[in-house]
């Protein structure tokens, strides 16, 4: 499960089990959780909200989807770097 961030106190990361998805991050406080927050990256380097199951609070939430997009490029490669696939499918 390939760490990509802490931020705020967050972690940003993907599964390891999960590249027959779309690409997208999970985001939890403190350590990696089952029920974490999942943000799917869109096509034009933005990002959406599929669930907000560790509950961050919107202010919070914001901010660290503005992270996640300023960092779509690195995101993306270290997706196709993990996964050894040189194809990524987008959420949209």
């Amino acid at each position: 499960m390939p760490n990509l961030f802490t931020v705020s106190g967050y972690k940003i990361y993907f599964w390891s089990n999960e590249n027959t998805e779309a690409i997208h991050v999970h985001v939890s406080k403190g350590h990696p959780k089952s029920n974490s927050t999942k943000i799917w990256l869109t096509r034009n380097g933005g990002c959406i909200l599929a669930n907000n199951k560790s509950q961050i609070p919107a202010g919070e939430l914001k901010e660290l989807m503005e992270f996640i997009s300023a960092q779509f490029f690195y995101i993306c490669t270290e997706w196709k770097k993990f996964f050894v696939d040189d194809k990524i499918r987008f959420y949209c």
